[in-house]
């Protein structure tokens, strides 16, 4: 049997237009190879794709180089580095241990943006017009201008950004289907552009592009109390360049520059928080075709950027990813219309109908009920309100919000002009769920419905809370890059879906952000605050994503450059705790959050937790100096490497003695504490059995009742079941009374909630100002669900090695996991049959597996399919 390789993928980009790497790494997957065949070399083709789109081009000028490698995951670019504007198409071939080369792969394009300042022409443009600069109101503005395409045309490249938000449109037509470019990152030193290949929407002859513009991040309210405005400007601008290249070589290019027009929008207001206001009256139909008489717009004023800022992205951008219709049509005590969707979500209502002119619909969004009406509280400052005032086109209408985005799974209608129940049943409103376009890499299930509702509830709320940054909560105030959060969920975050790209970015606004000190914010990109958050102070477990984040990148993905590029910020970080340590190696004086949102904790006071808040800040300590003592060996930095495992000693020595008592006991008696010192390996190898114990004693005391924050949760199961009480682990997971993970199912949840009782049994909302159903750091507990009750795991970076070691329990027959590794798909599924336990499991060509299952002793298989059987497996596990 041959084998099949595939595309390949380039650096961590699934399209790979307009990309920022000039010498982008390359990864494969390989098929269809027979047992015990390994890859002994690769070979790489690389062409110029418009010679090989010309019948007469000599195939022999493609560039190859063959290497001798069993490599395949984020191989070296063997050629010379490919400048701005460069394409190229390659394929791979590998050689097996027998000597024999596969046939080469399919081709895959491969384009670079602009990487040097001066290959821009373009600047900033935007109405010219006064505006109030502190005024919610202020109306967005639509730029265009006109331009000549000249006969020849082979190829045309728009490469666009802006100060605030904006959509794209060419003869009319729409640019991309990308969603709230360009995103949000430190835009002093970063601001993504993004490449559109825009060549079928152009032909010979006149042509127009124009933009649509929006507030966003940039200059849109943020932040809680009111937030705040222009944070890092206060103008609304269109920067882009159109490239138009031809048959001849030459290149033409169109740039924003004050030649461009500018006219009041039909948007009359948009906010990410408030929702966006639309008067279709005011629409201008052909504003941004050829021909259109803009004699009453005003010119455009041109602003500052500087080139050098400008970025690709190293992630993929907002979607549209799935439309959800009503499931019921309800009306409230009091009267109003209200669309259920059955599913809390983020993203905007599609509405299409036929009204006179001047009719208003008006759509409110909430994430709950309470005694049958919208719930608006937990929105805090948020109006969540989209409002659209018909043309009257006799034809109908169909809108949606361009700038905005909600978390919702109810809409308050208003003013619908036709039969509500009727309209919804056909398809007139529909949910438009958005989110950072993230490929799906991970699956879990189980012959528990409820658990397979838990861990589809994790997936709903990553979804929600990846929209461009990893945020905090979609439906308040709020939104913002929370580090603590970010960290907690990581783990999970990366077996759901491939985030390398999306992290990676966020990791450098994340150094960027980071104070000379080495304090990490407790959100990225930073916005000022209340006087809780503002200043910035150094705080454990939320200034540790500088460390633990990218070496979950790592162990997950691989990748030696996110290493490589995070590691300054890591070791400023361990460094900053050390200075403020001192002698005694204990972080216990500050400000802290300890394990947040512990469920013991008062409404309004989500610190105060059963476990000392410095004990978490040592704890973390002593796990960032070890994960930069391991960033360092694997970087070749020995004396680094040397220099920061022995911190992490004198650390965890420190730690003993402050928080552990000689009986394994600990001084803050909680399920955060034990959890903490077990799995970060705080404890004497004597300890382990008894604080285990401890553990599992006040997980049955508790009633399998959770009794872990934010710090705690990820880890609580993993601490028990590796310490010889995975059935309290199983107890506690399966667990359905108030709180626990399968209390929120049993209340209806469809997302994970911020707080473990975020609904309160007779159904009323916490009464805490902070309280979203849409928060995904609790659902770290899903990848325990992945790597011990389903079993499958990394064991070396990337997956080369997988560990398939379920541990069966809490009475489930069955359960299955499947992710889709760098070296491609690796799965595993067991059933209990009687007393046997029957286990499948697949690896995949470039990696082996290390398979553990209950009473057998640990065995080394290479890839492909492998079914075993664990005899009287029920006495086993028991």
């Amino acid at each position: 049997m041959t084998a099949t390789v595939s595309a390949p993928r380039f650096e961590h980009h699934r399209e790979a237009l307009g990309i920022g790497e000039s010498a982008p790494r390359l990864s494969w997957t390989i098929d269809d190879a027979a047992p015990e065949w390994h890859q002994s070399a690769y070979r790489v083709e690389a062409r110029d794709p418009h010679a090989a789109a010309d019948p007469a081009a000599d195939e022999r000028a493609a560039e190859c180089a063959e290497v001798a490698s069993s490599a395949q995951i984020l191989v070296t670019w063997p050629f010379a580095a490919l400048r701005s504007r460069e394409r190229r198409e390659v394929r791979i071939s590998v050689r097996g241990h027998d000597g024999v080369w596969s046939a080469p792969g399919p081709w895959a394009p491969v384009e670079i943006g602009l990487l040097d300042p001066s290959d821009w022409a373009a600047a900033p443009v935007g109405a010219l017009w006064n505006e109030n600069p502190m005024s919610d109101e202020r109306r967005p503005s639509l730029v265009r201008r006109e331009f000549d395409v000249a006969p020849g045309l082979v190829r045309a490249r728009l490469y666009a950004s802006a100060h605030g938000l904006f959509q794209a449109e060419i003869n009319g037509e729409r640019v991309g289907d990308d969603l709230l470019a360009p995103g949000w990152t430190v835009y002093r030193e970063r601001l993504r552009y993004t490449t559109y290949d825009v060549t079928g929407l152009l032909q010979s002859g006149r042509a127009a592009i124009g933009a649509w513009l929006g507030d966003g991040w940039y200059r849109g309210r943020l932040g809680w109390r009111g937030g705040f405005r222009n944070l890092f400007g206060d103008d609304l601008s269109f920067l882009a360049q159109l490239e138009l290249v031809y048959d001849d070589g030459s290149r033409v290019v169109v740039p924003t520059d004050t030649s461009w027009r500018a006219a009041p929008s039909p948007i009359l207001q948009a906010g990410l928080y408030d929702g966006e206001v639309y008067d279709a009256r005011e629409e201008q139909p052909g504003w941004s075709r050829p021909g259109f008489d803009d004699a009453g717009w005003e010119r455009v004023q041109m602003r500052r950027r500087d080139p050098a800022t400008l970025v690709a992205p190293t992630g993929p951008p907002v979607r549209v990813t799935e439309e959800l219709p009503p499931r019921r049509v309800l009306t409230s005590p009091s009267g109003r219309r209200i669309l259920d969707f059955g599913q809390n979500l983020v993203g905007v209502v599609r509405l299409r109908a036929t009204a006179p002119a001047g009719t208003t619909v008006t759509l409110r969004t909430a994430e709950v009920l309470q005694d049958g009406e919208l719930y608006t509280r937990p929105l805090r400052d948020a109006r969540s309100t989209d409002a659209y005032t018909f043309a009257g086109r006799p034809e109908g209408e169909t809108w949606e919000p361009r700038f905005t985005f909600h978390g919702f799974r109810y809409v308050e209608v208003d003013g619908w002009p036709g039969d509500l129940d009727a309209d919804a049943a056909a398809g007139a409103l529909q949910a438009r769920v958005l989110h950072t376009d993230l490929e799906r890499t991970g699956w879990f299930s189980s012959s528990d419905p409820m658990l397979d509702r838990l861990h589809e509830n994790v997936v709903w709320g990553m979804r929600g809370n990846v929209v461009d940054v990893p945020t905090d909560c979609p439906q308040r105030d709020e939104r913002l890059g929370w580090t603590g959060d970010l960290q907690v969920f990581a783990p999970t975050a990366s077996f759901l879906f491939d985030v390398s790209g999306m992290l990676g970015g966020w990791l450098r606004d994340l150094a960027l952000e980071q104070l000379p000190d080495g304090t990490v914010p407790w959100f990225v990109p930073v916005i000022p605050a209340d006087t809780m958050w503002t200043p910035q102070r150094p705080g454990a477990a939320w200034g540790d994503a500088a460390t633990v984040v990218p070496w979950t990148l790592f162990s997950r993905f691989a990748d030696p450059e996110i290493l490589r590029a995070q590691f300054d910020s890591a070791r400023r970080w361990v460094d900053l705790q050390a200075e403020i340590a001192g002698p005694s190696r204990l972080w216990d004086t500050g400000f802290q959050l300890g394990d947040w949102l512990d469920p013991a904790a008062p409404p309004q006071d989500p610190a105060d937790a059963r476990t000392d808040r410095y004990l978490v800040a040592t704890a973390y300590f002593a796990l960032s100096a070890r994960i930069v003592a391991r960033m360092a060996a694997e970087l070749g930095r020995a004396e680094e490497a040397g220099a920061y495992g022995r911190l992490a000693d004198e650390i965890v020595e420190a730690f003993v003695a402050a928080y552990v008592r000689p009986d394994g006991t600990m001084t803050s008696d909680a399920q955060t504490a034990y959890a903490l010192a077990l799995q970060f390996d705080l404890l004497p190898a004597h300890l382990r059995s008894s604080a285990a114990d401890r553990l599992a004693h006040l997980v049955r005391e508790a009633g399998n009742h959770i009794a872990t924050g934010f710090v705690g949760t990820p880890l609580v199961c993993d601490a028990l079941s590796a310490n010889g009480h995975l059935d309290a682990a199983y107890d506690l997971l399966l667990e359905r009374g108030c709180p626990s993970w399968l209390y929120q199912v049993e209340m209806g949840a469809t997302t994970i909630w911020e707080r473990w009782d975020a609904m309160l049994p007779d159904g009323s909302v916490n009464a805490g100002t902070m309280t979203s159903f849409n928060h995904y750091a609790l659902g770290a507990v899903a990848d325990w669900l992945h790597r011990t009750v389903a079993g499958l795991a990394p064991d070396a970076p990337g997956y080369r090695r997988i560990r398939f070691a379920p541990r069966p329990g809490g009475g489930l027959t069955s359960a299955s996991a499947r992710h889709l590794t760098p070296y491609g798909p690796a799965e595993i599924s067991w059933v209990r049959e009687g007393d046997d336990l029957r286990v499948r499991m697949r690896v995949p060509v470039g990696a082996e597996a290390i398979v553990d299952l209950p009473g057998r002793d640990p065995e080394r298989v290479g890839h492909g399919v492998h079914e075993r059987v664990v005899r009287r497996a029920v006495e086993v596990i028991a």
